[in-house]
């Protein structure tokens, strides 16, 4: 007997197939074929692209647990964030092309490590081949929770195909201005993609939901990387989630910006984030009522962060 998301897949996985013929996966809406190899903005075809996968140890402790959160890392973006830290895989490339289901296959191996979860690292540009994969692999036994890793810009039709699949959300919210988004992440109209998108999400999973073992099993993760020189527009992003997703959000603030890609090329993308300026956003998160907080990788923060220097 079919599980409920086996179901869930057999109607989908056609309906996205379908879609990449005028591709309008996601908000760039390029309109090529991509089932005929043409590429748009982020330069992929209907095959999946990988550039590897792992137990992943890098992420939130309620993704890693003991065992490591099953990452695949797709190649490409349909962002081109100027400061990306896998710049050689989103925006020069750098991954293999495999077929549907050798990426079941990954999936599987990941089960067979013991991850704790199934994490698809910038899926928004590949969900077509990420659902056809994970129908193989369910079918084969495949029962992880399933962690959709974006960048935010994503489009409200796709995600709701993707109710009943996805467990987890893990959205950042990188820049609230829209002319700050044009600029260093190449996209004007992000920050109003990223706030239905993320409300979307928020509507289909509800809060974080930890077990006992304080693993994430269902529910929404918000990421947020303060910018040097206030480029984020942190406050209002905090704003928008107290106000227009929950009080109760699950967040990540994120304070180990170092330049990386083009950022020399953006100041003040060029210098890392100053410890005033994170401990403003910490406060920020305080005054709204902001309670839960992901502090994993705080305690390194100290060691990372500078002071700002005496004029």
């Amino acid at each position: 007997m079919k599980t409920k998301k086996q179901e869930i897949l057999a109607k989908v996985v056609e309906t996205l197939h379908n879609k990449l013929s005028s591709c309008d996966i996601c908000p760039r809406v390029c309109g090529v074929n991509r089932l005929e190899d043409q590429k748009g903005f982020c330069k992929t075809g209907s095959r999946p692209e990988v550039s590897g996968y792992e137990p992943h140890f890098g992420e939130e402790a309620c993704l890693v647990g003991k065992k490591g959160s099953g990452a695949i890392f797709f190649t490409g973006c349909n962002l081109s964030c100027v400061f990306c830290q896998t710049f050689e895989i989103s925006q020069l490339h750098q991954g293999a092309v495999i077929s549907d289901r050798a990426l079941a296959d990954i999936m599987l191996e990941l089960r067979e490590q013991g991850c704790h979860n199934l994490n698809l690292v910038t899926p928004s540009h590949q969900v077509a081949s990420i659902v056809k994969a994970l129908e193989i692999a369910i079918s084969r036994g495949f029962d992880l929770p399933v962690v959709y890793n974006t960048g935010g810009y994503d489009s409200v039709e796709t995600l709701e195909l993707l109710e009943g699949i996805v467990d987890i959300y893990v959205p950042d919210f990188k820049v609230w201005d829209k002319d700050v988004a044009a600029r260093i992440i190449g996209a004007r109209d992000y920050p109003e993609v990223a706030k239905m998108a993320i409300k979307e999400m928020h509507r289909q999973v509800g809060e974080l939901v930890l077990d006992q073992d304080g693993l994430a099993k269902k529910g929404l993760l918000v990421r947020h990387l303060v910018l040097p020189g206030g480029l984020s527009g942190t406050e209002k992003v905090l704003e928008f989630i107290v106000n227009e997703v929950s009080k109760d959000t699950y967040l990540n603030l994120m304070g180990h910006y170092h330049p990386y890609g083009l950022a020399n090329d953006h100041p003040p993308l060029d210098r890392n984030l100053y410890k005033e300026e994170f401990m403003s956003a910490l406060k920020l998160c305080d005054s709204l009522g902001l309670k839960r907080l992901d502090t994993t990788h705080h305690g390194l923060l100290d060691l990372i962060l500078r002071s700002r220097p005496s004029e």
